[in-house]
């Protein structure tokens, strides 16, 4: 991924060296979500639509 992305951490993620998820919620056709531990490393890119529906899902 490259730097102009704005990645937010997950409230839910552990301290320093647990499990802990970044998103970037700028980008209006997918949602790139990377693991904040290996920031150089691969990030996914899931459909908004999907995203949103993860979420809601997750929040009922």
């Amino acid at each position: 991924m490259n730097t102009e992305h704005i990645w937010h951490k997950s409230s839910y993620s552990d301290g320093p060296g647990g499990s802990c998820v970044e998103m970037d919620a700028h980008m209006p056709s997918a949602i790139p979500i990377r693991d904040s531990k290996n920031s150089t490393g691969p990030a996914l890119r899931i459909p908004a639509v999907t995203w949103c529906a993860f979420v809601t899902a997750l929040t009922a």
